[in-house]
């Protein structure tokens, strides 16, 4: 769905879309599993700058759900993930903000976003909100362990028929110290 600067001006927009898996590209990470539901509502805000320049932001407000699936980050099994996610965005044009002395952002500015052009795409808006919602690791369960780092079997399933682990040469100084210390 494209929000029309144009169609801005005249009067707000109410969306409340669903978007099917696949719609919206989420990159490797995450696999859709149910279609990310999105309702609320865009509006114009002019900022006025100076006597003569009115800035044109947009500003989204809404809320959106959908399930997902990412790879358990020790076994790398599938997991079930739910996002439900409230936001409330400004973007301004791009280059609004261009030839500002370097100044330090405040909280209220690392809300903004840009938009190029004569509106705003709701499917990159949402592609944002979701990959901000879904956790950076995900485990299977809590006392998971993992895949063997020798063969790659599955520890949960099975056990491995690797032998004992091969010692890392990096650590055999320490090991020398602690056998010192021990006698």
């Amino acid at each position: 769905m494209f929000l029309d600067i144009k169609e801005l001006e005249l009067h707000p927009i109410e969306f409340k879309e669903e978007f099917q898996p696949d719609v919206i590209d989420l990159g490797d990470e995450a696999r859709q599993r149910s279609p990310v539901k999105a309702t609320g509502r865009a509006e114009l805000v002019e900022e006025h700058h100076g006597k003569h320049k009115i800035i044109k932001d947009i500003r989204l407000r809404g809320q959106l759900s959908a399930g997902f699936e990412l790879s358990c980050a020790r076994c790398l099994e599938p997991v079930a993930q739910d996002v439900k996610r409230d936001f409330e965005l400004l973007y301004r044009p791009l280059g609004t903000d261009a030839g500002r002395d370097e100044l330090s952002v405040t909280d209220a500015e690392a809300e903004i976003g840009y938009y190029q052009g004569e509106g705003l795409l709701l499917e990159d808006v949402l592609r944002e909100q979701v990959l901000l919602a879904l956790p950076l690791k995900v485990t299977c369960r809590e006392d998971c362990r993992g895949l063997c780092p020798h063969c790659g079997t599955n520890l949960n399933e099975q056990r491995c028929s690797c032998t004992a682990a091969i010692d890392d040469p990096r650590w055999s100084a320490l090991k020398q110290i602690r056998g010192r210390l021990e006698h």
